[in-house]
């Protein structure tokens, strides 16, 4: 069974960083890509980040590219979201997601298994 647990969300000034944590469980890293969105409410989840298991390829979404680093530690079974530079348009709910046979920049199979999600929330 996939299970996914984030953690290191919360309250920090605009400029600052931040560093959340995804521990998976339950899959063979290389058959899936991990993912990172964020959602506030109201609005849709936005996928800002995303790691392939296979091969290490990322990608990021335009809003977050050259401040949010994503990366993994295999040994550790986690995978990571640097966040650099941060605003208050960063506050959200951040999920990191495991997709099936995802490459990050190639389609995947849409079949996701969520985090419970973890506050983000950046002041002025």
């Amino acid at each position: 069974e996939v299970q996914l647990v984030e953690s290191g969300g919360g309250l920090v000034q605009a400029g600052g960083s931040l560093r959340l944590s995804c521990a998976a469980s339950g899959f063979t890293f290389d058959d899936y890509a991990i993912e990172w969105f964020r959602q506030v409410p109201g609005k849709e989840r936005e996928e800002v980040a995303c790691i392939s298991g296979i091969d290490g390829v990322t990608y990021y979404a335009e809003s977050v590219e050259g401040r949010f680093t994503i990366s993994s530690e295999d040994a550790k079974n986690t995978v990571y979201l640097q966040m650099n530079s941060l605003g208050p348009e960063d506050t959200a709910v951040y999920y990191c997601a495991a997709e099936e046979g995802r490459r990050c920049i190639e389609e995947g199979t849409g079949l996701r298994t969520w985090g419970q999600g973890t506050q983000v929330t950046v002041s002025s």
